[in-house]
């Protein structure tokens, strides 16, 4: 009877008892990893991919490859029971063989909006068997992007704001729209200082100068690469814009600005406060 009491119990806080090995979990992208642990699986996760950084342990975690290449052989050596993939980061004959290797694989799509948020949250927590803990943390998550919405329309700054993407000299692409950093930048209550072309476009200085932003965004990493603030400000050009002129350089975590799951409404908030 005691032992009836104690399964009954475990079985109302969502405890296994049946002594079988938890899920293992691997992430292939930041989004994906920082759901995952917000849904409360976070030790369950076994590897993740390289965007991944947030939380501060997932630093720890092994990574299923050195670069954004990933191979069949590289993610079944963790022995998962799960692989959460974003939209086209697996082929599809990778998948197959995962498939076969008796792997669950989700792939999940994932839409840089307001609203994709709670739905992208939801559909991690149905890869993970847990829909009630989903629908949870998806009204805490629009809650917290509303009010962060309503925040934005009471800053009455629309900066043009273009972002640039750095590794260095050597790489610096530039955000046009149907990017995760269009949607954030819009928003944040900004205006995307790159028009007319889609997804990324090599960094010119012409382009920088016709853009004439009033803000150049980078992240952390990227800022970091290119010397800081002195460094970037004596880049052809830069002094040219507005944003030269002003100084007004900004750099943010990029895990932060482009995932557009939990912490969403944080990312609005913050990148407003930078205007």
């Amino acid at each position: 009877m005691q032992k009836l009491v104690v399964i009954l119990f475990s079985l109302m806080l969502g405890i296994t008892v049946s002594g079988k090995a938890q899920k293992r979990i691997i992430t292939l992208s930041g989004a994906l990893t920082e759901t995952v642990d917000a849904l409360g699986y976070g030790a369950q996760i076994v590897a993740v991919d390289v965007t991944s950084t947030y939380p501060a342990y997932i630093n720890k975690l092994p990574k299923v490859s050195k670069d954004r290449a990933v191979s069949a052989e590289g993610i079944i050596s963790f022995a998962p029971d799960l692989v959460l993939a974003p939209e086209n980061a697996i082929s599809k004959s990778l998948e197959y063989q995962l498939k076969s290797a008796k792997i669950k694989v989700v792939i999940i799509k994932q839409e840089f909006s307001a609203k994709g948020a709670p739905i992208f949250i939801k559909q991690v927590a149905a890869a993970l068997g847990n829909p009630a803990k989903g629908e949870q943390l998806a009204k805490q998550t629009e809650v917290s992007i509303n009010k962060a919405l309503a925040d934005v329309k009471k800053n009455p700054k629309s900066p043009k704001v273009l972002f640039l993407y750095a590794r260095g000299t050597g790489v610096m692409m530039v955000a046009g729209k149907e990017t995760s950093m269009d949607a954030i930048i819009r928003l944040a209550g900004g205006k995307n200082a790159a028009q007319g072309f889609s997804k990324f476009k090599p960094y010119t200085t012409e382009a920088l100068v016709n853009a004439n932003p009033d803000i150049i965004l980078m992240f952390d990493f990227g800022y970091k690469s290119l010397g800081g603030m002195n460094s970037i400000l004596k880049m052809p050009g830069v002094m040219l814009t507005n944003a030269g002129k002003n100084k007004k350089i900004v750099e943010m975590n990029g895990e932060l600005l482009i995932n557009f799951s939990a912490r969403l409404g944080e990312a609005i908030s913050e990148l407003n406060s930078k205007w």
